[in-house]
């Protein structure tokens, strides 16, 4: 009797574990293998947009006068003296990081708020075409007094290469090239010595010159996709012309132009970079999905 009763549980449990088995495994079967690791998405790429703000010292290497029909100049004609004011300029522009050491970028910027001034001196002579000398036996000198307003549009193409980060500062260094567009405005002439009481004006003038600059600075990154900009920048603005000079008051005057050849200005200005784009986390695939159901009979 009892050997039957333990018959009788094995064959139980048996049956138990035949039914049960294949309910596990298939139970097993509808847990789905974990997802995979979210991958980072690069959002719009490497452009970023810049704005800069800054002061300049300006300084003219030379300047040239040109007679209409390649007339000489006067005897002893020299240029005495020359200067030029500071300016200020503001700019923006577009541009695209390739990798964590190099970048360029487009810029457009309007610089203005500089004067120009210089003087000339010839020897004077009567109207008889006699030489006129002072007391002392020197030469009389005839003397101009030269003014005029400087503003330009410098458009640039520029390049850098970021050095490395420490601390979220970032040395740079960088150039570019480009062509400046200028405005010689409000230039007049005053005469003095042996051209006291002449006076003339010039139209204003356009021109453009080849432009080109060298840079060095630092960035600071406030966010991931903002960077604040502190540089020294050393421009070449090439030459900027005047219209000829009409003179009043002296019917035997030259109607002369003048150019400020080789304009130079050591820049110290502020900016900013906005990176357009970011990196983002792709979205997780649904953790579960139900299998379909199906009904065995």
């Amino acid at each position: 009797m009892r050997r039957s009763k333990q018959s009788a549980l094995a064959r139980s449990i048996t049956l138990l574990v035949s039914v049960g088995a294949p309910c596990l495994a298939h139970a097993a079967d509808l847990l789905p293998p974990l997802p995979p690791e979210p991958l980072p998405v690069e959002i719009g790429g490497g452009w970023y947009l810049r704005g800069d703000v800054g002061v300049g010292a300006v300084s003219v290497d030379q300047v040239k006068t040109v007679i209409p029909g390649g007339s000489p100049l006067p005897p002893a004609y020299q240029i005495d003296q020359k200067a030029a004011s500071d300016q200020f300029f503001a700019g923006g522009g577009v541009g695209y990081q390739f990798n964590n050491f190099l970048r360029g970028d487009i810029t457009g910027e309007y610089r203005g708020g500089s004067h120009i001034s210089f003087s000339d001196s010839f020897n004077a002579f009567a109207a008889d075409g006699s030489q006129i000398f002072d007391a002392q036996g020197n030469p009389y000198k005839s003397i101009n007094l030269y003014k005029g307003n400087i503003s330009s549009v410098v458009v640039m193409a520029n390049g850098y290469i970021d050095l490395g980060t420490w601390h979220g500062v970032t040395p740079f260094v960088g150039g570019g090239v480009g062509y400046a567009f200028h405005k010689m405005a409000g230039f007049n002439d005053v005469g003095a010595g042996g051209a006291t009481g002449g006076y003339g004006i010039a139209n204003d003038k356009h021109s453009g010159s080849f432009a080109w600059s060298a840079q060095a600075g630092l960035a600071y990154a406030v966010t991931p996709n903002v960077s604040l900009e502190l540089a020294y920048r050393y421009m070449n603005l090439g030459t900027v012309k005047s219209g000829n000079v009409a003179c009043f008051n002296d019917p035997g005057c030259v109607y002369a132009s003048y150019q400020a050849k080789d304009i130079t200005s050591h820049d110290v200005k502020i900016g900013m970079r906005w990176l357009l784009g970011g990196v983002a986390v792709a979205a997780l695939p649904p953790l579960y999905e139900p299998a379909p159901l199906v009904r065995k009979y």
